[in-house]
């Protein structure tokens, strides 16, 4: 597909001219405002099952009310009920390969979705699975046919082409190291399931997969899920081997996992047996949550079955461990109250306009910081058709530090929306810039991939793709913003601030108010680009679409 910044010009030679503005701008003092309210104390940080999120919930509903908006949730509601699991496995779990006693936390970092009580794997012989990638439109299979039933898979993070070198099969295959979502832990854990594994291991590496063991291991035995039906198994234990207990495993088992990963690295890789087991044996703790997405729309006048979708996530962290201030709200103010409040702005102008002639749905997901769960649960129980949503726009971290001169664009080349977006861009007189970090797969680690992965074109406005090109003060200022960013991401200093400059995110939603508008139109279908690895799943529905 293309990636390139000559790729995007040239689709943006063939996108429509841009829309006039016909109301007034979004307004920074109005984002300001509801940020302040959901990231204050009384809400609690917004974390789903506790008290701030009934009053998180109840002030958008309001919110939304207030505007007009009529609900779009199931039965006439504006919230749509997401049944949860949490689990966590005991601190005491036992896991073997062979002889060797692996230590929770230290070696190894499972956790399971699975809401049963005990999860026991006795003697599952491991296979390695190279990057254990199956994907028809890059002609790539690592899989080969094999009965993976009842085995414990090893993979290697990221894609076949993330250390590839001139010669290797799999060089450009997978877009270099631009990851894609073959790359995701969450794909590799799906595949899995898929093949009925018992077991799925990854093995860490820092730059592969992002982040540091420390991250893996923050988890803490910890996850989440929605409640989903027995057609759709996870598999029962997945998750991590520290990079250093890998190669020793792998050299007890006569193996050389250096050698291994660069045979994965081609088209031939078949599957290794590693003539060794797996056992484990944890007792678990499963609570059930229900929480709720938050709906609402403005209803198509000739078109109401066609919809547009913007969105956001409500959640934050709730309270946590104290900092060294003692503090231990984690508000979640740019993460995600400020997305969330771009959504109920976009709602505001949308309703001071003329009548789309498709529905406009403004989502507000629960459970993004616990998987993307709020958004998956609406991707499995939708109420506006998939096939005919045009496109999702999401709000998730916008920057706080003034007017910027670009547009950092996540994901570049993925469909024909990035053409609007550049248009409305140029509007305003910016460009766009792919983002910095494409090896980290930000495209997949937002709730939009919900509804990506079932077909739906989709733009993400993130700020963490890249430093902004800031009007005062240029890339330097941005890096700055988004390095005091980083140090306070998910942590207790992500709070509203009197002193934030919100012309740039304001600006940001304006972008997605000109690109929305011309949406709401009839007959215009964004689609993938070729080659996509969602292109295939959306052509399933294409008679669905007029």
């Amino acid at each position: 597909m293309p990636r390139s910044l000559a790729a995007l010009a040239a689709l943006a030679l063939i996108s429509p001219p841009a829309v006039a503005q016909t109301v007034p701008p979004a307004d920074p003092a109005r984002l300001s405002a509801d940020v302040r309210t959901l990231a204050s104390p009384d809400f609690g940080g917004r974390a789903p099952g506790t008290p701030g999120e009934r009053k998180t919930l109840d002030w958008l509903v309001a919110r939304f009310k207030a505007l007009g908006l009529a609900p779009a949730g199931p039965d006439g509601q504006f919230l749509q009920q997401v049944p949860l699991i949490h689990t966590r496995v005991a601190a005491d779990a036992t896991m073997r390969v062979g002889d060797i006693t692996l230590a929770q936390g230290k070696e190894i970092a499972v956790t399971t979705v699975r809401a049963a009580a005990r999860i026991a794997v006795s003697d599952s012989p491991m296979v390695f699975v190279g990057y254990g990638v199956r994907a028809p439109e890059a002609r790539w299979d690592d899989l080969k046919g094999m009965d993976l039933r009842g085995k414990t898979l090893v993979f290697l993070v990221n894609d076949p082409d993330f250390e590839a070198s001139a010669g290797d099969d799999a060089k450009g295959r997978f877009g270099d190291r631009r990851m894609t979502y073959y790359g995701r832990w969450t794909y590799k854990f799906e595949e899995a399931a898929r093949q009925g594994a018992a077991a799925a291991l990854i093995i860490h590496d820092t730059a592969g997969a992002g982040y540091p063991w420390s991250t893996v291991n923050a988890s803490n035995g910890e996850n989440y899920d929605i409640v989903r039906g027995a057609d759709d198994p996870r598999v029962p234990l997945q998750g991590w081997i520290e990079h250093d207990a890998a190669d020793r495993l792998f050299a007890e088992a006569g193996l050389d996992l250096a050698a291994l990963r660069v045979k994965a690295r081609s088209a031939s890789f078949r599957p290794v047996p590693m003539g060794k087991t797996f056992s484990a044996d944890a007792a678990v703790t499963v609570d059930r949550i229900v929480s709720a997405n938050v709906l609402a729309k403005i209803p198509g006048k000739s078109r109401p079955d066609e919809s547009v979708l913007f969105a956001a996530h409500w959640d934050a962290y709730g309270e946590g461990p104290p900092d060294a201030s003692g503090r231990t709200l984690r508000p979640g103010a740019n993460d995600d109250a400020l997305g969330t409040a771009g959504v109920v702005e976009l709602a505001r102008l949308f309703k001071a306009g003329p009548a789309p002639d498709r529905s406009l749905v403004f989502a507000l997901w629960t459970g993004e910081e616990r998987g993307l769960l709020g958004s998956e649960y609406y991707a499995t129980h939708p109420t506006m058709p998939l096939a005919t949503t045009a496109a999702n726009l999401t709000l998730d971290i916008l920057q706080t530090a003034g007017a910027a001169k670009d547009v950092v664009l996540v994901g570049p080349g993925q469909s024909t929306l990035d053409p609007l977006l550049s248009e409305a861009a140029r509007a305003q007189r910016r460009t766009i810039t792919p983002e910095t970090f494409s090896e980290r797969g930000l495209f997949y680690r937002a709730d939009h991939f919900s509804t990506v992965r079932r077909g739906v074109p989709a733009l993400l406005l993130m700020a963490l793709g890249g430093a902004p090109d800031l009007a005062r003060g240029g890339r330097a200022a941005g890096q700055k913003w988004l390095d005091d960013y980083m140090a306070c991401y998910h942590k207790t200093c992500d709070s509203w601030d009197a002193g934030w400059d919100l012309r740039g995110a304001a600006m940001d939603v304006d972008l997605f108010h000109a690109i929305g508008t011309r949406l709401a139109r009839p007959g215009i279908w964004p689609r993938w680009s070729a080659g996509s690895e969602f292109a295939a799943t959306r052509e399933r529905s294409a008679a669905e679409r007029k």
